[in-house]
């Protein structure tokens, strides 16, 4: 038993110090000692708990007073308390009243703030949406100002950058399906502003050529300029020639070969200036970036194969008028100014190779051509007119990098038929002034009349100088016209030859084969058919062979006169001669021909006619009255035959000596 108290103390205190958690384990033990454990504890308990309320009594009566006291002020507070209720209670529903607006308030706040956080959200989305919307605006602009190739940069950048930051949204799934049909669209565009371009260079290819040989003829001029400039013995040497007809034939020749409306000077226009090649630019820009380069360069090339068919076809009239071959040659260099553009401002589109190819089967077309059409054309002018637009034609092609010795090849045979039309009408010349001519010594009354007959025929007589006015020459008025029209025919075949870039020796060769071909083919016909003409009588027959003589002795001024013209001199070896002198030789043969045919024809009418008297048994010492008439008449004659050279005048004397000792 006195075992058991200290272990019941220990449990109760554990009791009272330790948590009320941990009570039972405590109270356990309790039941786990000896028997009737249970019953001595509890009696311990009891006691415990009187024990603490003896000590709790013993406090409260400590401290009733106080507790007493507190109690009464209470009961003092209580009214204090009251009104304390009433006016928290009065307070609170005024607080209350006056929270319902701020509740209404604050949930206006927070309804804002869920506004404001809503469009924070809609900024942030549509901050992401406006570049794509004004990317897509840009491109609608751009379709709309025919921007294209800015277009489909635009659309690659749409593609690319903007719409898949925003794909989930509708209008750019709907963005993303019109993109195909926008190129779709752009591609049909600028096909067709392409088309629009090509039908454009086609009809103004030759204002386009026109230019360009303008260029090219100024350019010309403007070197042969310095070059006369800086030679100074170029000056002096032709001045007789070659001057006259760069200074005034050629330079009106080139005038009607490319007339200004405006003689002003206007600024210079290139190809650039006068065509829009944007439409092509945009087409090839456009098809490389959608992939479709070589589609487009084939199309591009085929097309203009078939436009350069159509500018190589002439018309059927093209060789009556100057303007047809202008217009011809203008279009082919518009065609060609146009490709070498093309060739040097884009990458891969038209190549040397496709050009050159194209410029050869041109030419050959062009060669063909104007071989045919040239073959038509009888006036020399309009075929002088015609090599000068061949010339300043090749030359503009040649300084686009063209070759061009096939055209100055064919002018060697138009040369050819430009002297063929020269003689033409230089037989016509001449035959007119042999119909003019009278056939008498030409009269000069003074000194002047004297010098404007030498200033056209190179005559010298120092027995006739030493003569007093009025005196006559010998030669009568064709000769120097036949001389001054000789002189005219080289100038003319001298233009054909220049601008054909040959040596001067050539020029030279040409000049005086072509002088040979006019005195010994086409003057030595027309003095032929003169000489056998029936109204040409015994008299002229005289004077053209005093005609002949004296132009047979100014072929040597005719050489010197060439010389002078192409500054070659006559002692080159490979210079050759003029044939004038076998030409007025064969000509003064048959006309001494003819003077016998007619003298002996004369004699036979005059002995046809004679009356004889047959019944007459012996003379009467005098001759016959138609023999007196015949020595009359060859006496006539013999006067007209002091004029005559020695040889021939000879010969006629021996004859008329004869029938005058007969008639005796």
């Amino acid at each position: 038993m006195a075992e058991s108290l200290p272990e019941h103390d220990r449990i109760l205190q554990e009791i009272e110090s330790t948590d009320t958690a941990c009570v039972g384990p405590t109270l356990r033990s309790v039941y786990d000692d000896q028997p009737n454990a249970h019953q001595k504890f509890m009696e311990k308990l009891d006691a415990c708990i009187r024990n603490h309320d003896r000590e709790i009594e013993k406090m409260c009566n400590f401290h009733h007073q106080g507790f007493v006291d507190a109690i009464t002020e209470l009961l003092k507070v209580r009214a204090d308390a009251e009104k304390l209720k009433v006016q928290v209670t009065d307070t609170n529903r005024r607080l209350q009243d006056a929270g319902k607006e701020v509740i209404s308030q604050t949930e206006e706040i927070i309804r804002c703030r869920v506004q404001q956080r809503n469009i924070t959200t809609v900024v942030e989305k549509l901050q992401l949406c406006l570049p794509v919307l004004e990317m897509y605006s840009k491109l609608k602009e751009q379709m709309n100002v025919k921007r294209y190739y800015s277009a489909l940069k635009t659309m690659e950048q749409l593609e690319n950058l903007y719409l898949p930051r925003v794909s989930q949204y509708r209008f750019c799934q709907i963005m993303i399906e019109n993109l195909p049909k926008l190129r779709e669209e752009i591609k049909e565009i600028s096909m067709s502003d392409l088309k629009d371009f090509l039908e454009s260079i086609r009809k103004h290819s030759d204002r386009i050529g026109e230019t360009a040989m303008k260029q090219a003829q100024q350019q010309k001029t403007f070197s042969t300029t310095l070059q006369k400039q800086n030679n100074v013995n170029y000056g002096r040497n032709m001045h007789l020639g070659r001057s006259r007809i760069s200074d005034s034939k050629n330079e009106m020749t080139l005038k009607r070969t490319f007339e200004d409306d405006d003689e002003h000077e206007e600024e210079v226009l290139t190809a650039q200036d006068l065509v829009d090649f944007s439409p092509v630019y945009r087409c090839l820009h456009i098809y490389s970036v959608l992939g479709d380069g070589e589609i487009f360069e084939n199309y591009y090339r085929k097309q203009r194969r078939k436009q350069a068919r159509l500018v190589l076809q002439p018309q059927s009239s093209m060789h009556e008028t100057v303007e047809g071959y202008r217009r011809y040659f203008s279009q082919i260099v518009g065609f060609f100014v146009v490709e070498d553009h093309i060739l040097h401002v884009t990458q891969g589109l038209v190549t040397r190779t496709y050009t050159d190819e194209l410029w050869n089967m041109a030419l050959s077309k062009i060669v063909a051509v104007l071989r045919t059409h040239s073959s038509y054309c009888t006036d020399p002018d309009l075929v002088l007119e015609l090599k000068n637009l061949i010339v300043v034609f090749a030359d503009t092609l040649q300084g686009y990098g063209f070759p061009v010795n096939r055209l100055f090849d064919l002018l060697f045979e138009i040369r050819d038929q430009y002297n063929e039309t020269l003689l033409k009408k230089w037989s016509g010349l001449f035959r007119d002034i042999f119909e003019a001519d009278n056939y008498s010594p030409i009269p000069v009354a003074n000194e002047e009349e004297y010098k404007i007959v030498i200033s056209k025929f190179p005559f010298q007589d120092p027995e006739l100088d030493k003569q007093s006015f009025p005196k006559k020459l010998p030669m009568s008025q064709s000769v120097p016209q036949i001389y001054m029209q000789v002189k005219e025919f080289i100038y003319a075949s001298l233009k054909f030859s220049e601008s054909l870039h040959r040596s001067s020796t050539e020029i030279d060769d040409m000049l005086r084969k072509s002088t040979n071909l006019l005195l010994t083919r086409t003057l030595s016909s027309c003095l032929q058919n003169l000489i056998k003409k029936p109204h040409i009588g015994l008299t002229e027959l005289v004077q053209i062979i005093i005609n002949t003589t004296h132009l047979e002795q100014a072929c040597k001024y005719l050489e010197d006169f060439i010389s002078n013209i192409t500054n070659i001199s006559q002692l080159t070896v490979h210079t050759a001669r003029l044939y004038g002198l076998s030409t007025f030789k064969d000509a003064r043969h048959a006309a001494e021909g003819e003077i016998y045919t007619k003298l002996n024809q004369k004699i036979d009418e005059f002995i046809q006619i004679a009356d004889y008297d047959w019944t007459m048994s012996e003379s009467d010492g005098r001759a016959s009255g138609y023999l007196m008439d015949l020595i009359n008449f060859l006496r006539s004659t013999f006067q007209v035959f002091t004029h005559l050279p020695l040889t021939v005048h000879l010969n006629f004397f021996v004859l008329i000596a004869l029938l005058v000792s007969f008639s005796e």
